[in-house]
């Protein structure tokens, strides 16, 4: 375990957690868990151990988006103090976009703003019954960031997203399934251990090919049918090649379970 301010960060068996622990805040995304989030998913990246991320929330909530007020105390610097927040979240959302570790996240609470904006970036997101999803930013005069202009408008369309950005409405748990924003949603009691679970199973599968399917759909709704079609098939001969990628023809064959060590 790392000591950090703003967050706790925890390894063990191939499993990378992230905690944001600012309770008292509500989560809240300051400069400071903003420097320690780009810090962590860096060493996610960076560490070929790391073979499932894991981020949730300590407290009721998970995130309540951007610390307003300490933003507001900034008075005649908020747009540099802005900038600087997003250089930090947006250059950790980007390390664990493009990472081969899947990134799950728990939503343990209430996701509001760069909160539920951090939320619909993970590859599987559980949420609590609980939970509830607001944008929240117009609210506020503010616009989104944290890759919600993103991410929302592939999964769950335009006109879902403009009226989530536009009019704030608030989503349920169940509601952000139905939408397409959220894959799973558990009972309070059950969902860090869902979570911790699926992070197991992740760690034990095949890093790499997890890694292609990350970046195939992220260039999907980019480029045509035949530039796709070219990745497919560079990307699924390439796994051929690779440890796992034989194991997992191997045990196909002998009818058994594969081994896969992320090679």
């Amino acid at each position: 375990m790392s000591d950090f301010e703003t967050l706790i960060f925890e390894k063990k068996d191939g499993v990378a957690k992230i905690t944001l622990n600012r309770p008292d805040a509500a989560n809240g995304i300051n400069l400071t868990l903003a420097k320690e989030l780009m810090a962590v998913a860096s060493d996610c990246n960076d560490d070929h151990s790391v073979r499932a991320v894991l981020i949730t929330g300590n407290g009721k909530l998970f995130c309540a988006g951007g610390d307003l007020k300490s933003i507001g105390a900034a008075e005649g610097s908020m747009s540099g103090l802005l900038k600087e927040i997003t250089f930090y979240l947006h250059g950790a959302l980007s390390r664990l976009a493009r990472m081969n570790a899947p990134v799950i996240i728990a939503v343990n609470g209430t996701a509001a703003g760069a909160g539920f904006s951090l939320a619909v970036a993970g590859d599987y997101v559980l949420a609590a019954e609980s939970a509830k999803f607001t944008m929240a930013y117009t609210a506020a005069g503010l616009t989104p960031d944290g890759s919600a202009s993103y991410y929302l408008p592939r999964l769950i369309g335009m006109r879902k997203t403009q009226d989530l950005m536009l009019t704030n409405r608030r989503l349920t748990a169940q509601e952000a399934m139905e939408w397409g924003a959220i894959n799973q949603v558990v009972a309070d009691d059950q969902l860090q251990a869902e979570a911790q679970a699926l992070a197991e199973k992740f760690a034990n599968g095949p890093t790499q090919a997890f890694g292609v399917v990350k970046k195939l759909l992220h260039c999907t709704f980019n480029n045509g049918l035949e530039t796709q079609l070219e990745l497919e098939g560079a990307g699924i001969a390439a796994m051929s090649t690779l440890a796992d990628g034989q194991e997992g023809i191997t045990a196909f064959s002998e009818k058994r379970a594969p081994v896969f060590t992320g090679k």
